[in-house]
């Protein structure tokens, strides 16, 4: 049975790491993710944990030492945030494509310049397309749970692809919740004992890793990695169903908060999902129909599941914690759009962007985009496709 504590993001992933006690844990410290590995090398001081921990030079030397692990057999973990995940950006690449099962969480944190080093979603969206399964978690309790699927997921044999679960920086990382801490032994029995598929120490049957691939096999290779990729859609959605079978809280590919009959719907992810649900009570209890389609799976998007849910929305409005840079949008706003083309709703789609640099969204923020879609669906005019939230002056 799993006990109450109360206790951090940080401390949920480390204790995550703890309960996983991976071969191999290589890292580097950086804001806000640097108490994750400082708390793993002190389960690992006191006998609570007989893993490796690599201390490096620098994180993209922390992804090269995960990566030689993991090519060796071992199960291997890692912690990062911002400019340390974007120096990963080379090897982020080379861990997908030698569908190496490493798991990282991540304390999404907006990427310098300016310096800054509070929580938004540029590092896990800047590395969206790097091949990487991504996990979104809003609180310390799924940074804790998706973790721990994570390992699952990635080591699956249709799967075999690494993993990251990100989780906000600040607003996450360092903030202290009650969550349910499960019991070692059962989290070790969930995760069962991890036996790589081709390791390199394996000699009675010698491989190769990272081989050089000409014109003529580059491309096959590139695809039968995404075949890997899509996989985990389906194996997220298992082991989330058997995440629910073993501690009681199951997990899907979104959460779906009074969604069913929603007529104004906001699209996010992250933390400010629950700062929305309170947002959406409040408002259905006046009477106004609104919904949250939390996303949870960003990578591979499932993009048909998704379309589905959104399918009795009059309005729609996606929350992007990250710059658009030049695009029609932010990430989550485009791939939202592109899900709904080929369906039969046609209900407007706006996108804001939020929270850069940690900057604070509150319920009144939440509201006035309610308010907006309300406005939209009455009028039936959109005059701002994209705009800002909790920004000084006017935008644009």
């Amino acid at each position: 049975m799993g006990k109450k504590v109360a206790l951090t993001g940080n401390e949920a992933a480390a204790h995550a790491m703890r309960q996983i006690n991976p071969d191999v844990i290589a890292a580097f410290p950086i804001t806000p993710s640097t108490p994750v590995p400082q708390a793993v090398a002190q389960f690992i001081a006191d006998g609570e944990m007989d893993t490796e921990l690599v201390t490096v030079e620098s994180e993209h030397s922390a992804m090269s030492a995960c990566i030689g692990a993991a090519a060796a057999g071992a199960r291997v973990m890692t912690a990062t945030s911002a400019n340390g995940y974007a120096l990963m950006w080379e090897m982020l690449y080379i861990a997908s494509g030698m569908r190496l099962p490493i798991v990282m969480a991540v304390a999404a944190r907006a990427l310098s310049a300016p310096l800054n080093i509070h929580g938004d979603h540029s590092d896990i969206m800047g590395g969206r397309d790097t091949g990487w399964i991504q996990l979104i978690s809003e609180n310390s309790q799924e940074a804790y749970d998706n973790l721990i699927q994570a390992i699952k997921i990635a080591e699956n044999e249709k799967v075999i692809t690494p993993a990251l679960a990100a989780f906000d920086g600040f607003n996450v990382s360092h903030a202290i919740e009650i969550w349910e801490l499960e019991d070692d032994a059962a989290v070790k029995e969930f995760i069962g004992k991890y036996e790589a598929k081709f390791p390199l120490l394996n000699t009675d049957d010698p491989i190769t890793h990272g081989a050089w691939a000409p014109p003529d096999w580059y491309f096959e290779h590139k695809m039968n990695q995404l075949k890997g990729l899509l996989n985990a859609k389906d194996v997220v959605t298992q082991v989330g169903k058997d995440f629910g079978k073993a501690f009681g809280r199951e997990y899907g590919l979104y959460e779906a908060y009074k969604l069913d009959d929603a007529d104004f719907v906001v699209v996010a992810a992250g933390s400010v999902c629950g700062t929305t649900k309170d947002v959406v009570d409040n408002l259905r209890e006046n009477g106004v129909k609104a919904g949250l389609l939390k996303i949870r799976l960003f990578r591979p998007f499932p993009f048909k599941d998704i379309a589905d849910a959104l399918q009795s929305a009059k309005a729609i409005a996606v929350l992007d914690r990250v710059s658009p840079s030049g695009a029609q949008g932010g990430p989550l706003f485009n791939e939202i759009r592109s899900a709904l083309y080929d369906t039969d709703t046609r209900a407007p789609v706006i996108n804001y962007t939020y929270g850069l640099g940690g900057r604070d969204t509150q319920p009144r923020h939440i509201n006035s985009v309610y308010e907006t879609l309300k406005k939209i669906v009455d009028t039936g005019k959109v005059e701002k496709q994209f705009d800002c939230l909790n920004l000084r002056g006017a935008w644009g």
